[in-house]
C-alpha cells in the first residue's frame, strides 16, 4: 500500500525540481525528505531519484509514479472538500497568500473577521507576488492566493484554477508637493513623459504592466529609481526624485512633501482571488473569499482633491469567475 505522505513528497520533488525546494514547500528538513523518498523506493522496489550533478532528478519510473501522485492528491484534496462541505464546517487549516499591500490592507481585518466568526479556524500567511501566488496556490504550497491584475494588463490564470473578484483599486500619481501639477484635481499620465520615475523592480508585474503603460502613451519613461516597498516609493518622491503610480489599497500614511493626484483616464487594479478548483467546496475556503471582500468593502479611502469617498468600484460578484 503507497503512504500518501510519501505520495505528497514525490508530487513536492517533482513541482519544485530539488531535494530543498520539496523540504522548504512541504515545511520539513532536507533529511526527512530523502528518508520520505527512500521509503517510497522501498515500497515501490525501484529507483526513483538519481543522481544528477550536485542534485538529483526522477527517473522514468519516478516521473510516471509522480504524474499518478498528483492525481491521487488532486481527488484526496476533493474528498477533504465534500467532506468539510457535507459537514458544513469551517474547520482546518487555510494558507493565504498575498502581494504585500493586499496582505497590509486586507488581511488584518479578514483575519480578525474569520478569528471571531469561525475560531476553530486555523490561518496562516505569507506574502508573494501575483505571479508567485499563483505558483504556490497551482504548487499546493497555498490554499488561496490575492492577486492583481490592470484594467489594460490581464494576469494569465492557468485552468484548475477558481477565481472571484475582491475589489478595484483605483491609483493616483504621486509626486513632489512643490511639483508644478500637485494642486491639479486630475492629471494624464503622459503629463510627466519628461520626469524621472519610480518604479517597481523589474520582472515584477507590476513593473511590466507600467512600461507597457507608459509606451503605450507613446513616450520612453525614464525609470531612476526601483523600490518595491510603496513607502520606499513614497519617502523617494518627498526626497524630490521623481514621481510614481500610487495605488490606494494598503497606502498607509502619506509622508510629508508628497502630492496625490487622482489619474483622469480609468486606471484600475482588479484584485481577485484564486485557489484550486478541486478545493472549490472547502466551507474554509468560501469563508475567507467572503472575509477578503467584506475587508475590501470595508474600504473607503477619500479621492484627494475631491472630498467624497471612493468605495473600490462595484461590489463584486458572489460567485467564482
Amino acid at each position: 500500500m503507497l503512504n500518501l505522505e510519501r505520495l505528497r513528497t514525490l508530487d513536492a520533488l517533482a513541482r519544485h525540481g530539488s531535494v530543498s525546494g520539496a523540504a522548504d514547500g512541504l515545511h520539513v528538513t532536507t533529511s526527512a525528505v530523502s528518508q520520505q523518498m527512500a521509503k517510497l523506493e522501498r515500497e515501490v522496489g525501484q529507483q526513483l531519484l538519481a543522481k544528477n550533478g550536485r542534485g538529483v532528478r526522477l527517473t522514468d519510473a519516478g516521473r510516471l509514479l509522480a504524474d499518478h501522485a498528483a492525481k491521487i492528491l488532486s481527488q484526496v484534496e476533493i474528498a477533504q472538500s465534500d467532506i468539510e462541505a457535507q459537514r458544513g464546517q469551517v474547520v482546518g487549516e487555510v494558507r493565504l497568500a498575498a502581494f504585500p499591500t493586499a496582505a497590509r490592507g486586507l488581511f488584518p481585518a479578514a483575519l480578525t473577521t474569520l478569528r471571531e466568526v469561525h475560531p476553530e479556524l486555523r490561518l496562516r500567511t505569507t506574502e508573494l507576488e501575483p505571479e508567485a501566488g499563483i505558483r504556490a496556490v497551482l504548487r499546493g504550497d497555498a490554499d488561496l492566493a490575492v492577486v492583481l491584475d490592470w484594467s489594460n494588463k490581464r494576469l494569465p490564470v492557468p485552468g484548475g484554477l477558481a477565481k472571484a473578484e475582491l475589489l478595484d483599486d483605483a491609483p493616483d500619481i504621486a509626486m513632489p508637493a512643490d511639483h508644478p501639477l500637485a494642486g491639479r484635481a486630475e492629471v494624464d499620465i503622459e503629463d510627466f513623459a519628461d520626469e524621472d520615475w519610480v518604479s517597481w523592480p523589474e520582472g515584477e508585474f507590476c513593473y511590466d504592466w507600467l512600461m507597457f503603460t507608459l509606451r503605450s502613451k507613446g513616450f520612453e519613461p525614464r525609470i531612476a529609481h526601483l523600490a518595491g516597498e510603496h513607502h520606499t516609493q513614497l519617502a523617494l518622491i518627498a526626497g524630490g526624485f521623481g514621481v510614481c503610480v500610487a495605488p490606494r489599497l494598503g497606502r498607509g500614511p502619506v509622508p510629508d512633501g508628497v502630492s496625490l493626484v487622482p489619474v483622469r483616464q480609468p486606471m484600475r487594479r482588479h484584485v481577485h482571488a484564486v485557489w484550486r478548483a478541486d478545493a472549490d467546496r472547502r466551507p474554509s475556503i468560501r469563508a475567507a473569499v467572503e472575509a477578503l471582500r467584506a475587508a475590501g468593502r470595508g474600504l473607503h479611502a477619500p479621492i484627494p482633491g475631491s472630498g467624497r469617498a471612493d468605495p473600490g468600484g462595484p461590489a463584486p460578484s458572489l460567485t467564482p469567475e
